[in-house]
């Protein structure tokens, strides 16, 4: 287990280097946010002291150690729009985004699952075959056109749920949370459907897949002898055994969740850190840029390790000092 975990930080720290790295030359190289920032009106000694008010006027091999350097004491630098400490605005964004995720992975999960196990159990009919067509759609639209439609139907045509926004919060420990106001939850359920459509198609492939192979099997075979009700079979002993993939595959897509809600957050005007994010990069606020792509490398490298560890629960045949 200890070495695991001293293998996992040293990967997760190179990971981190190369990611800031390539992040920050990147940026550095797509343009000069001061014509941006400045009016394009401003004499030179304000464009010159735009520039050295912003750290920019130093080469980028020292404005890079400089930025590691207040990274490793946890301050990213001040944004170039806001002009606040680029940590503390995306942590202001990120309980939004994080509650979108998880509501989009527990819908993905208590529906994608179950209708996955009924299409496993019900393959040759038409209630199985239906069950696929509706995986495949999810995975074939795209998420910006099923968003557009989901706006059109539920808040253009009908007007009962509403099309943007975050709506009513309440604070728990300080973290304002929507899904605990109906007014937030009517603002949720949209956004979170979108993002939710294609990890429930993937959810019902796993659990299909899983339940199919595990049908199979030696031990469903006798425990049908002892006389157990299918019920129980599938319900207790099928169940697990699926548990094991599906748990792995949907952790590290929770990972892509957190990442890849960009589109769904700016369609639905979700103030998340992807729309944070996206608005920056029209900017070039380099210090918000780099700092989010920061902290989701490190949101997934976290995912990761307790996906292992959730493995290494569910099959305890598994160790972690054998994980690679």
């Amino acid at each position: 287990m200890l070495a695991f975990l001293i293998r996992r930080i040293t990967q997760s720290t190179v990971v981190l280097m190369v990611m800031s790295v390539l992040v920050f030359v990147g940026v550095f190289y797509i343009g000069n946010p001061i014509d941006i920032l400045i009016a394009p009106d401003a004499t030179p000694a304000e464009y010159a002291r735009a520039v050295h008010d912003l750290g920019l006027d130093k080469p980028l091999w020292e404005q890079y150690f400089i930025f590691l350097d207040g990274a490793i004491h946890g301050n990213f630098g001040n944004s170039f729009v806001y002009n606040e400490p680029a940590l503390e605005i995306i942590l202001k964004r990120l309980p939004a985004t994080l509650e979108l995720a998880f509501v989009a992975m527990f819908m993905a999960v208590f529906i994608g699952i179950p209708l996955g196990m009924i299409a496993g159990i019900q393959h040759d009919n038409w209630i199985g075959r239906n069950i696929m067509r509706f995986s495949i759609l999810g995975f074939s639209l795209p998420t910006f056109w099923v968003g557009l439609m989901l706006i059109i139907i539920f808040s253009v045509y009908f007007n009962i749920l509403p099309s943007g926004g975050r709506g009513e919060t309440v604070d728990v420990f300080g973290i304002p949370l929507s899904f605990l106001t109906w007014d937030g939850l009517r603002h949720l359920l949209l956004p979170a459907a979108n993002l939710a459509l294609f990890k429930t198609s993937l959810a019902i492939r796993l659990s299909r897949a899983g339940v199919q192979e595990n049908l199979q099997m030696d031990y469903v075979k006798f425990a049908k002898a002892k006389g157990l009700s299918k019920t129980r079979i599938i319900g207790l002993h099928v169940m697990k055994n699926i548990m094991i993939p599906v748990v792995t595959v949907l952790g590290m897509e929770l990972g892509n969740l957190i990442a890849f809600a960009v589109v769904t957050e700016t369609i639905f005007s979700w103030p998340g850190m992807g729309k944070l994010v996206i608005d920056s990069i029209g900017v070039l606020d380099r210090p918000i840029i780099v700092a989010y792509l920061l902290i989701t490398v490190t949101m997934f490298i976290i995912i990761n390790l307790i996906v292992d560890i959730l493995y290494s629960i569910l099959d305890p045949r598994v160790r972690l000092g054998d994980v690679r």
